[in-house]
């Protein structure tokens, strides 16, 4: 390589700044400030911190679920309950007394006793304020698999919600990079015509130099100055372009705009053979992760098959509670528990859906349905990478034809541009032609920074086609 195109070529992988330059950002520090503060990864943590949350949830259903629950009842139009009102009893007692049966025996006492207790107990019902407290707790025993096949629904979904977030960081880091490129580009850019300026301001002084001195006219100062004006425009409009590209990075990075931000960092040299990626789909389906995503997808669907097919089959339930329960004329008296005088009970539970117009049927169905258009999503994806990786190394396989052919055109450039500026100077070449060779090598230097660029950009691309970035 020769030494014009050495100069070039490192200043197209590497960008010096100016001392006067503010806050700098490597490479690596503008990836790391886009991650922590990009919306995607952020939103994409959250997800995954609710499917986390959704694993536990769904080992809290294999779990008995104990419940309180409070009833205070005030029922209107009765009287007042007295439990020690035997009016009754005494009521036939008398009642009998008068027919002439005479004193009740003893036994006759006992019976009246006993409907006497009975009527009273009917009575009780009938307190204005009722109460109850009570403890129940409830253990499915049988589900047909729901509950576990729910923990195993919200494990995919867990790694699906994994997956998404090493995706979208991968997303991110893509951006920034070409986002990155894209502003070293333009950084080299302006320098190399910063440089080309530097050699027409030599050209302008020769000029005037000779038209001091007879050797050149004026329509020849005319021709370098109107070549200066175009350059300097071009390099306004290229400056502009650099700080919407700076601007447009400091957003993916989500940073505020900065006018004195500067980056600092290199473009992979195309030249250091790096690895060609692996484009083997057995190993790009492992990696992929967007068909990673699909495959849990389907784990999940297959699942809530499973899920909803339970409908045809039976639920086993234990429960048991305890209940107190408390009923007075009054909201203030209350009797103090007593464990005999509470309400304890255990009790199994089967239920089974016998018709409920056939939505179980249906919903596997549904269930089914939603399976095959994922197992579709996969396999269209799977031969979209295909597509993708073909086109991506097509590219790149181009990008390699474009450096090569870049390289020879700025030695040649080059060349042109030393013999015609030597001739000049003798008077053997017109300015026109040196006018010329100096745009052609300046323009042959920004092709070849550009045929770099356009190199790591197809070499990213074919990375992240297959999963490899």
């Amino acid at each position: 390589m020769s030494r014009n195109l050495a100069l070039i070529s490192a200043l197209a992988l590497a960008v010096t700044l100016p001392s006067w330059a503010g806050k700098t950002y490597t490479r690596e520090e503008a990836v790391s400030i886009a991650l922590e503060k990009s919306s995607d990864v952020k939103s994409a943590e959250e997800d995954l911190k609710s499917a986390t949350s959704q694993v536990k949830a769904g080992y809290g259903n294999a779990l008995p679920s104990i419940d309180l629950n409070a009833t205070v009842t005030r029922i209107f139009g009765l009287d007042d309950v007295n439990p020690k009102d035997t009016s009754m009893a005494m009521e036939m007692i008398s009642l009998g007394q008068k027919m002439g049966f005479g004193d009740p025996s003893p036994w006759d006492a006992m019976s009246l006793g006993a409907v006497n207790g009975l009527a009273n107990a009917m009575k009780s019902q009938a307190y204005r304020w009722q109460s109850s407290v009570g403890i129940t707790a409830t253990q499915i025993l049988y589900a047909e698999g729901k509950v576990g096949t729910g923990i195993e629904i919200a494990k995919a979904y867990k790694r699906i919600s994994e997956v998404n977030l090493e995706n979208k960081k991968a997303q991110v880091r893509y951006d920034v990079e070409n986002a990155f490129d894209q502003l070293i580009y333009l950084d080299s850019a302006i320098q190399i015509m910063y440089a080309g300026r530097d050699l027409l301001q030599e050209n302008l002084n020769f000029v005037e130099q000779s038209k001091n001195s007879g050797m050149a006219t004026e329509l020849d100062l005319i021709r370098v100055q109107l070549s200066m004006d175009q350059l300097n425009s071009r390099i306004k409009n290229t400056e502009k372009s650099r700080i919407l590209a700076r601007n447009a990075l400091l957003n993916t990075m989500g940073l505020e705009w900065e006018t004195d931000v500067q980056f600092q960092g290199e473009l992979r040299d195309p030249a250091a053979g790096f690895t060609y990626p692996d484009t083997s789909m057995a190993n790009v389906k492992k990696r992929r992760k967007e068909l990673v995503m699909l495959e849990e997808t389907e784990t999940m669907k297959t699942l809530n098959i499973d899920i909803e097919s339970g409908g045809y089959k039976p639920t086993v339930v234990l429960l048991g509670g305890i209940k107190y329960s408390n009923n007075q004329n009054k909201i203030t008296e209350w009797d103090a528990p007593k464990w005999d005088k509470l309400n304890k009970y255990v009790a199994l539970n089967v239920s089974m859906n016998l018709f409920n117009g056939m939505k179980t049927r249906e919903s596997v169905a549904q269930a089914k349905s939603s399976l095959r258009s994922t197992q579709i999503q996969k396999e269209t994806a799977e031969r979209g990478f295909r597509l993708q990786i073909e086109s991506c190394a097509n590219t790149l396989e181009d990008a390699n034809v474009q450096i090569e052919i870049a390289k020879s055109q700025v030695d040649l450039a080059q060349k042109n541009y030393d013999l015609t500026n030597e001739a000049y100077k003798l008077g053997r070449e017109t300015q026109l032609n040196l006018l010329s060779a100096e745009n052609s090598l300046r323009t042959a230097k920004l092709d070849y920074m550009s045929a770099i660029v356009e190199w790591n950009k197809a070499y990213n691309a074919l990375l992240q086609a297959t999963g490899e970035y």
